[in-house]
């Protein structure tokens, strides 16, 4: 299967507008963003598990990258509450489950072989650096390389000057609604923009995003 695989092309999809699909595991369904192969596919997702459900133990070829956007997951090495980032690398293994149910933002086989820190950070270990404008949080969660991974908080009415991204950037809408000169991206929005890319950000009402920049070459 090939969906947005082509990393060369600007996508931009509002995840809450797609179809639930079932995956091999009971209770567990998903929203496709992006995609290449089969099960066992390099992808990008919105994944959603009911309460009680589990997936059986699996390997992580090229690691994978969580975002808990509500409830709270779990697997045999922790509990990850509502906000929580988790950074498994390429080889690592567990057997994830969710008692209360959660939904989860994931990315699969998109890291460095090289890339081996787990890596979790949970709300109560958030600290907040001032952003390079006025108005402007960043939280650092993850860097390898030229890679960048962060959460991004916009006070309202907060503009950032034009830039090129290179490396490209990956940005997933948490909370609020994030702009730039192309269009507005509301909560659960998806934006990947390809290697040099440019825009002009800003939010009138605030928002909360995830960003990953550097890895799209």
């Amino acid at each position: 299967m090939r969906l947005n695989s082509d990393l060369t092309n600007r996508v931009v999809l509002h995840s809450e507008e797609l179809p639930w699909q079932p995956s091999p595991a009971a209770g567990v369904q998903r929203r496709l963003l992006a995609r290449e192969g089969g099960e066992n596919a390099r992808a990008t997702s919105v994944v959603r598990y009911e309460p009680g459900a589990t997936f059986s133990p699996h390997q992580h070829p090229q690691g994978e990258e969580i975002m808990v956007l509500d409830g709270e997951f779990a697997d045999e090495h922790g509990i990850y509450p509502a906000g929580t980032y988790i950074k498994n690398p390429p080889g690592s293994m567990h057997a994830p489950r969710s008692a209360a149910g959660c939904t989860l933002f994931v990315k699969l086989r998109q890291l460095d072989d090289r890339d081996l820190e787990r890596v979790v950070v949970r709300p109560l270990d958030r600290h907040w650096h001032p952003g390079l404008v006025s108005g402007l949080e960043v939280l650092a969660l993850d860097q390898f390389g030229a890679t960048h991974t962060a959460l991004v908080r916009w006070a309202p009415g907060t503009v950032f000057s034009k830039h090129q991204h290179f490396g490209g950037e990956e940005i997933f809408v948490l909370e609020g609604t994030f702009q730039d000169e192309y269009g507005h991206y509301p909560i659960g929005t998806w934006i990947r923009s390809p290697h040099m890319s440019s825009h002009q950000p800003y939010s009138d009402s605030g928002c909360l995003i995830f960003v990953k920049v550097g890895h799209l070459l």
